[in-house]
């Protein structure tokens, strides 16, 4: 995974334009906008996926909105706060990029391609993800910020980790959901923050998370004597002795890993001795 962050002003005006309001001398501007030029404005709200397609070499069919839009001077203060994010955010990348790929392909065993991280203001709290067909990088566009920087990353991770896998065993989205949880807000977090973070996610999913636990653990090459000390570290406590220790699970990647987990539901989710201490 490698990650390029820049700032782009289609981008940048379209969510302004379109996302929810951040200030009230904006909301006004916005429908000024509105009641002038109405046939303009609904033409660029119809371009935004044509805009991510190629963000650097767009050409807007009236190019009306966004020029006024590049006027006014809430967007002037708004690009360069946005543009002060994109330094911070790069400087992330640059701090933590060897061990995030480092640890990423060793928890995943596989490789994505490269994301354009188009950078939109975090007053916007909004975040989307476009993959391009035949492109060998894909979209991001984000606008969160996190209190501290390793929240940041892990969270445009975990975005694009589930970009990854929405159209992988969609039948099956609640295991997908869980286990992408398991790598990202949870060991991932775990080894980057050096605390243990499996006690992270959506609450919904936990119960699952715990039932496919044990067999996390053999993937990721936990030996069957130390099992007791990730439960201890993660507070998550299994009977080990009902437990077959799946070997060939260190071997695998995490698609057939998913797999396992399908076709063996039956027996993975039946196991009701878990428990989290």
């Amino acid at each position: 995974m490698n990650l390029k962050f820049m700032v782009n002003d289609y981008v940048l005006i379209w969510n302004l334009l379109f996302q929810a309001s951040i200030s009230e001398n904006i909301h006004r501007y916005k429908n000024k906008l509105w009641q002038n030029y109405k046939k303009e404005y609904n033409i660029t709200y119809k371009e935004y996926k044509k805009i991510l397609k190629d963000p650097k070499n767009f050409i807007p069919r009236d190019d009306t909105i966004y020029n006024l839009m590049k006027e006014y001077s809430g967007y002037k203060e708004l690009k360069k706060e946005t543009e002060k994010y994109r330094v911070y955010l790069v400087k992330m990348w640059d701090k933590y990029k060897k061990q995030t790929i480092k640890e990423l392909k060793d928890i995943m065993r596989i490789e994505f391609d490269e994301y354009q991280v188009l950078v939109i203001s975090p007053k916007l709290k909004s975040s989307t993800i476009e993959k391009i067909q035949g492109s060998k990088s894909n979209i991001m566009v984000w606008g969160v910020k996190h209190r501290f920087e390793l929240e940041n990353l892990i969270h445009i991770v975990f975005d694009i980790v589930k970009k990854e896998l929405e159209n992988f065993k969609k039948e099956y989205q609640d295991i997908v959901k869980a286990i992408v949880e398991l790598v990202v807000l949870n060991e991932f977090a775990t080894r980057m923050s050096g605390k243990s973070k499996y006690l992270s996610g959506d609450e919904s999913l936990k119960f699952l998370k715990t039932q496919i636990y044990p067999y996390w653990l053999m993937y990721l090459g936990v030996k069957k004597e130390d099992l007791v000390k990730y439960m201890k570290r993660d507070k998550i406590v299994f009977d080990v002795s009902k437990y077959t220790y799946e070997r060939q699970l260190r071997k695998v990647d995490l698609f057939t890993f998913i797999d396992f987990c399908i076709k063996n539901q039956k027996h993975i989710l039946k196991i009701n001795e878990l428990e989290i201490i």
